[in-house]
């Protein structure tokens, strides 16, 4: 064989290992997500909120109608003048006479200085925590969680499990409110990072649905942490993980996230999201450049490599298979992950098909569009999250801008 050729088995091999663990990590998610769970510390469950996510009030609502004893909602805003503080007071009354949780509040943190306005809420509202709470969970006001939600969560956190598991943790998927091509290619660049977790070591934390021992989060310092950080989940996930401790995805845990964005805000989410991580994970943001870099090149490498080929007097068929084991591997990774979501979120299905057809269709585009994303995060060191300006100069070095 040329050298080529044997690069070529090289990464035709390399490809459909990646689908392998692709493969296992989805059946891990559909053998987990429908257990029964009984474990019910005393939790708290913290949101911030920070004006009118798409979706808002069902977001909220989801918050207070947990299958779950005992637990306290805590809802923190900068201030009072925020838009979503009075939307939270009234959809808070409605339905506090259904709520299981025994207390619901909504708080007001003040203005954030050293650190992102989100953790300075996050902060407050631990320090509210009544010291009779065993575990702490979070999540995100634009996610929308089913009623057994915070039952999966704390699940990998019982007691017998401490010795390994630090923290637990869900993940988002985009469910397009409209079906403009923004809103679908969200919906398919996050689906090839949520196709990622399993049960592995390699598992970060999302801040829209993570949950940990209160006891553990003040031994890992994570008060101190937040207080000069940008990120939440990735300061905690590298705190776990500095630990030795191991972070839990839940397939349960999988929220819905409506949503409907424009190309530029597609754009500024995504570069916010790798540069964050590129600050707190550059092990994690050189594996995502790489790994997209793989997809892409591996793919159309091959393309380009088999019209070379098949324009030669003795065409080589490894080189010929080449795309094809790639394109191949791309589509069935993208129908697995489509096949998953449609049983994890199985009432938000209908809302799913477009996005669904996107993704078997444009796989391949997809893989190009998080690559630039990717690629642009790797300058610079500010970024707008929530319409405040921040620029980052290390981990726990967070400058607020006017």
């Amino acid at each position: 064989m040329s050298g080529l050729e044997v690069l070529a088995v090289i990464l035709m091999a390399a490809q459909v290992v990646f689908t392998i663990q692709v493969w296992s990590n989805i059946r891990y998610a559909l053998q987990k997500y429908k257990r029964v769970r009984q474990y019910s510390p005393e939790t708290a469950l913290i949101v911030p909120c920070r004006g009118l996510d798409d979706a808002f009030e069902e977001n909220i609502r989801s918050f207070l109608m947990q299958d779950y004893e005992p637990y306290t909602v805590l809802f923190v805003v900068e201030d009072e003048s925020d838009a979503a503080y009075g939307v939270l007071r009234r959809v808070i009354e409605e339905y506090r006479p259904q709520t299981r949780a025994r207390k619901v509040c909504v708080l007001a943190a003040g203005k954030a200085a050293g650190c992102s306005q989100k953790l300075h809420n996050l902060v407050y509202a631990c320090r509210a925590v009544d010291e009779s709470t065993d575990v702490l969970a979070f999540a995100d006001s634009d996610a929308c969680i089913g009623p057994q939600w915070l039952r999966h969560l704390v699940h990998p956190l019982r007691e017998s499990q401490t010795a390994k598991n630090g923290a637990a943790t869900g993940y988002r998927w985009f469910v397009p409110k409209t079906n403009n091509w923004a809103t679908l290619a969200l919906s398919g660049m996050n689906a090839k990072i949520a196709q990622l977790l399993g049960n592995t070591r390699f598992n970060l934390a999302w801040g829209g649905s993570m949950a940990i021992r209160r006891e553990l989060f003040y031994q890992l310092q994570l008060e101190q942490i937040w207080s000069s950080a940008l990120s939440d989940d990735l300061s905690l996930s590298a705190a776990v993980s500095k630990a030795g401790l191991k972070i839990v995805f839940v397939p349960a845990c999988m929220s819905a996230s409506y949503e409907s964005v424009s190309w530029k805000e597609l754009w500024e989410f995504g570069r916010r999201q790798f540069l964050i991580t590129r600050v707190y994970r550059p092990k994690m943001w050189f594996f995502g450049l790489f790994s997209s870099l793989f997809s892409v090149l591996g793919l159309w490498g091959g393309a380009a490599a088999a019209v070379w080929t098949l324009c030669g007097p003795q065409p080589s068929w490894i080189l010929i298979a080449w795309p094809l084991v790639f394109a191949f591997c791309q589509w069935l990774r993208a129908f697995l992950r489509q096949r998953m979501i449609g049983r994890l979120l199985e009432k938000d299905r209908p809302l799913l098909r477009a996005a669904s057809r996107a993704d078997l269709m444009l796989f391949w585009f997809f893989s190009i569009l998080l690559l630039g994303v990717v690629a642009s995060s790797a300058v610079g060191t500010t970024l707008c999250w929530r319409g405040i300006r921040y620029r980052l100069r290390g981990p726990t070095q967070v400058e607020v801008l006017p």
